[in-house]
């Protein structure tokens, strides 16, 4: 019986991380790239449309992701209900301050645990059995965000153990983290850049990344490691040479937009 409790959790997260994924990432492509892809087309980072068929094998792969996912995730679940996890209880104990505070502390620990792990997967080996795979998007859209090897599924949702084995936590603050991851890996993967021309360069905003950041990541695949901050690409020297170049040529167009280029047919992939 308990064995069927758990089948049941997995089969229940499993389908809601899929209705999430095609909620979520269906709406935004819709608004983006059907309803308002005219309006938007100058914040565009790579100005040419993704192919219908890269979109689906994306989708493939992340519904295989996401299975990687929850076999993962139940087994923690298991173990926070058995008190072998860091997870506290009531939202209180630590006070409200520690509460934020352990969100704060699961970015970073995030941000250092995908920089070094994203390094490894670009090993050479690792990259031509495992990464190449994520790298087939070479213009993602938000549809890519799961688009994995399963082992690379596996690499990156073991973050959630690190966290509730390591760092006291309330359950909700480990949902926010994870929200939050996905509304940054997201817009990472969305294909279009919204921050506004020198937020790069500014001496406090630099330090986070970008759309761009990610998008020259999938294109020119040997730079640009990062994930929500800049800090490891920088002192890694692992930017690309030409990022700030690159963001502020993106971030600039919109303004340089004549309404005849808005207007101007808008060129797919078999046309460039």
């Amino acid at each position: 019986m308990p064995q069927l409790i758990y089948f049941f959790k997995f089969a229940s997260l499993l389908v809601g991380m899929c209705f999430e994924y095609l909620l979520f990432a269906g709406l935004l492509y819709l608004f983006f790239y059907t309803w308002r892809e005219k309006k938007y087309w100058p914040f565009k980072i790579q100005q040419r449309s993704q192919q219908k068929k890269h979109i689906i094998r994306d989708i493939k792969y992340s519904f295989c992701t996401l299975v990687v996912f929850g076999l993962v995730i139940v087994p923690v679940f298991w173990a926070s209900q058995h008190g072998y996890t860091r997870i506290y209880h009531p939202i209180d104990k630590y006070g409200w301050g520690y509460y934020f505070f352990s969100i704060l502390l699961m970015v970073f620990i995030h941000d250092t645990y995908f920089y070094w792990s994203h390094r490894f997967l670009h090993w050479k080996p690792m990259f031509r059995l495992v990464h190449k795979t994520h790298h087939l998007s070479l213009n993602p859209t938000v549809f890519s965000i799961y688009a994995f090897h399963p082992f690379e599924a596996f690499v990156n949702v073991l973050i959630i153990p690190i966290v509730a084995f390591t760092v006291p936590h309330h359950g909700s603050a480990i949902t926010i983290f994870t929200l939050y991851q996905l509304a940054v890996n997201t817009m990472g993967h969305l294909g279009y850049e919204f921050f506004p021309k020198g937020f790069t360069r500014h001496k406090i905003t630099k330090w986070s990344n970008t759309a761009t950041h990610h998008n020259m990541h999938h294109r020119f695949v040997k730079c640009n490691y990062g994930l929500y901050f800049n800090f490891w690409d920088t002192l890694m020297k692992t930017n690309h040479r030409l990022y700030d170049e690159t963001f502020d040529e993106v971030a600039g167009r919109a303004k340089r937009t004549s309404v005849a280029a808005k207007l101007s047919p808008i060129p797919t992939e078999e046309t460039v």
